[in-house]
């Protein structure tokens, strides 16, 4: 069978690669043409267009770009109604792909499935109907979702679990780097601990959250921690030497090393993500932090307009404060080092909450259990 898929950033760009290797594990004779990144291109198919060129967030990125966006927009119909797959397959970044959506079902090309739902429980709830228009069959790779989907939209989705546990075991069940061989790539001493600052993945989360992350962790250099950071999919590394030249503060940087740094770390700063998942899942003790200017403001229409108590993926999946957040006017360098200190200090709490998350994401084999629903549904039809 021929599939279309579209991934609009990194993360979707990984999970998509891993759910085309599982398609062709269970459909030998499958093709593949994408919007998508690297990761994609490795397991096979022709990619029309990388993410880097789609991959703008927020309202006003979005609207000085828009020209680009919609001409990625028309490309990527033209592709489909031209190369007329049998399915269409959908990751994440709802933006975008709700509109392909839309279009596939308004021209009778196919079925469309849509890998990682968006995130319609925390903001843009209206969503749903373009959900129920323009997608045969959702997957979803967070627990909670399927009751939120049957209860509130009685609208019925598939949890396959989650790509990122798999991840992280694959990486468990391989050789992870040594630590000795860690700390000589970071040139830290052997009797250090490390704290691993996770500032984002894009360039004005970086800005704004690594300088309040080093103000805060750079008086603990005295207690025997060392501060590492790993670079971020397709960022620039000069962006963290700059930030941390400005601030004197001297600050281990590596690349693609990102689950070594954090099999090794003793505890960690992270931008809300899926680096808290991540984090979680390697039983590192962890502050969220997430800097935004007018924080007062931002807290207010957060209360107003959220529909979810916590932003990480750890206390979203237990549904309860496992670990601390600090978002907006909250993130200051002494409140981050004070419940930095706070999580070491009651390791073993932090350590039951994310078993606690574990057994609520279930078994490793998102991907595979993906691609067993999709091809079961197209067979059927």
């Amino acid at each position: 069978m021929k599939y279309f898929l579209v991934a609009g950033e990194a993360s979707g760009d990984l999970h998509a690669s891993h759910l085309m290797q599982a398609l062709r594990q269970q459909d030998p004779e499958a093709e593949f043409c994408f919007f998508g990144g690297s990761y994609m291109q490795s397991v096979d198919g022709k990619m029309l267009r990388h993410y880097k060129t789609l991959a703008y967030m927020g309202f006003i990125p979005v609207l000085l770009h828009a020209r680009t966006i919609l001409k990625g927009l028309a490309q990527c119909k033209e592709a489909i109604r031209t190369w007329q797959p049998d399915a269409v397959i959908l990751v994440d970044y709802a933006g975008f792909n709700l509109k392909v959506a839309r279009y596939v079902k308004q021209q009778g090309i196919c079925p469309v499935f849509y890998y990682i739902s968006p995130k319609i429980w925390a903001w843009k709830e209206r969503r749903i109907k373009q959900i129920r228009k323009g997608v045969d069959r959702m997957f979803s790779i967070l627990p909670f979702e399927v009751d939120y989907y049957e209860r509130r939209h009685h609208y019925s989705i598939s949890y396959v679990g989650n790509p990122t546990l798999d991840e992280v075991e694959q990486y468990k069940q391989q050789s992870p780097m040594e630590l000795k061989k860690l700390l000589r790539l970071l040139h830290l001493s052997e009797d250090t601990r490390i704290i691993s600052l996770l500032p984002g993945s894009r360039v004005q989360e970086i800005h704004d959250n690594l300088r309040r992350m080093l103000k805060a962790v750079q008086p603990l250099t005295e207690q025997g921690y060392s501060f590492a950071v790993c670079v971020a999919p397709g960022i620039d590394e000069t962006i963290y030497h700059t930030i941390s030249k400005e601030m004197g503060v001297h600050l281990s940087i590596v690349k693609d090393h990102t689950y070594d740094l954090l099999y090794h770390s003793y505890a960690a700063l992270v931008t809300s993500g899926t680096a808290t998942l991540e984090a979680g899942l390697f039983n590192v003790p962890q502050v969220v932090c997430y800097y935004m200017s007018c924080g007062k403001l931002v807290n207010l229409a957060r209360r107003l307009f959220l529909r979810v108590r916590y932003i990480s993926l750890v206390n979203l999946i237990c549904n309860r404060e496992v670990i601390p957040e600090l978002v907006a006017n909250d993130m200051t360098p002494r409140n981050v080092r004070e419940h930095l200190l706070d999580v070491i200090e009651h390791r073993e709490e932090i350590l039951a909450g994310y078993t606690d998350m574990r057994k609520r994401l279930g078994d490793p084999g998102a991907p595979q259990h993906c691609a067993r629903e999709i091809i079961a549904f197209m067979r059927k039809r």
